[in-house]
């Protein structure tokens, strides 16, 4: 296997841990409007994410790095290309980021909701247009034969790709709704299951009408493999939800997210980014990618610094790992 293809496989694999992670935080963020019922409430949503969403946004930073480092071709297309979506998740980021730091700075009430709302908001977006951007890379755009796209942001807003989003949407909130359940205790936890059915029937349809789509469109023997588990996973995900095994319909519905990723970048190999004009005009990860020394020093530098990274993030877990309520919210309790 060449450089560029471990590096593929890598860049993959940091897509999916963000996804992984900030998936379910995107998705406690959603829920702090169709779950919680009062203050108190929401702030226990809060505060089941508040020591890890940082964290988890370093998968981000790692992966457009990594994007940017080995494929500058991918990545100067991509982001030029997607310049507005980008630049409207880029901002939701920013201002959810504030929202978490300064939502507690005052004790208003009108201040405390505003912050609230913005969290919402800035959940709900990213989670929706992360999953058009990538329905757009995998399906493919209008890309020339200098490699530069030359279509239009509404040519992003395809029925495929806004499926993609919609996918991406439920399935995170799902993914939320579940680990809400799996962190909190009481009444809040009984109703994070009931939603995660409902929220997670929804995902069932839609992701399975996106992923036959996708196998159909460009899919081989390696992403029907996939498609299967990732289905798998989903059902067993929500069978162990009714059940009251939240740490395994946790697990399952990670593994959801994590086969699914997989299927999509499998569709998309040996391309980084297809173009629908030409064939022969599309990235792939021979053209796109740097020189093998780059990619040498690259793969030094990762293998010394990735499992640093994944230690210091898995004690931050082990040392959050307690279920809250409302009980343990101070103002509640008074």
């Amino acid at each position: 296997m060449e450089l560029h293809d471990v590096w593929f496989v890598l860049i993959a694999v940091l897509w999916t841990g963000y996804f992984f992670l900030e998936g379910f935080d995107f998705g406690v963020g959603i829920l702090t409007k169709l779950l919680a019922r009062n203050r108190p409430e929401k702030r226990v949503l809060i505060n089941t994410i508040g020591p890890v969403w940082d964290g988890n946004e370093v998968w981000l930073l790692s992966a457009g790095g990594a994007t940017f480092a080995a494929f500058p071709e991918w990545y100067a297309t991509l982001f030029s290309g997607f310049y507005l979506p980008l630049l409207i998740i880029l901002v939701s980021l920013i201002v959810r980021g504030v929202a978490f730091e300064y939502r507690a700075k005052r004790p208003e009430e009108n201040w405390q909701r505003n912050w609230e709302t913005a969290i919402f908001w800035t959940s709900l977006i990213p989670a929706f247009l992360w999953g058009v951007a990538f329905g757009n890379i995998v399906r493919g755009v209008k890309i020339d034969k200098n490699f530069e796209y030359v279509g239009t942001f509404w040519d992003l807003l395809n029925p495929y790709a806004l499926l993609g989003g919609l996918v991406t949407l439920t399935l995170f909130t799902f993914h939320g709704a579940v680990f809400t359940a799996l962190k909190t205790v009481g009444d809040i936890r009984e109703r994070a299951r009931k939603l995660a059915t409902v929220v997670g029937l929804v995902t069932a349809v839609v992701a399975l009408i996106f992923l036959l789509w996708t196998q159909v469109d460009s899919g081989d023997g390696k992403s029907l493999v996939a498609l299967v588990v990732a289905v798998a996973a989903l059902v067993a995900a929500l069978v162990a939800n009714q059940a009251g095994r939240e740490g395994w319909s946790f697990a399952l519905s990670g593994i959801t997210i994590v086969a699914a990723v997989a299927m999509l970048f499998l569709s998309l190999f040996p391309n980084v980014m297809p173009s629908s004009l030409n064939g022969e005009w599309s990235l792939t990860v021979t053209n796109a990618s740097s020189s093998p020394y780059t990619l040498k020093i690259m793969t030094w530098c990762a293998a010394i610094a990735t499992p640093i990274v994944l230690l210091y993030q898995g004690w931050t877990y082990w040392v959050f790992r307690k279920r809250i309520g409302t009980q343990h919210i101070a103002d509640a309790v008074h």
